[in-house]
């Protein structure tokens, strides 16, 4: 369990590294805008992607 856990980490860092690398300019505008969001939308996305990522986990798990 705990190389998967570290495996998921690891896939992670290396997503989220790619935009940073790829498009530095890119990356800082849109993080420009996602700060003047509401809290509301944010807390929207952010459960939004905690429930799709719980159901495409238990879909390749299951």
């Amino acid at each position: 369990m705990w190389s998967d856990l570290l495996a998921a980490l690891a896939l992670l860092m290396v997503i989220e590294g790619l935009l940073p690398f790829i498009n530095p300019a890119g990356l800082r505008r849109t993080l420009l805008q996602v700060a003047q969001l509401p809290d509301s939308v944010l807390r929207g996305v952010g459960l939004a992607s905690l429930i799709l990522g719980a159901l495409l986990l238990w879909w390749v798990r299951g």
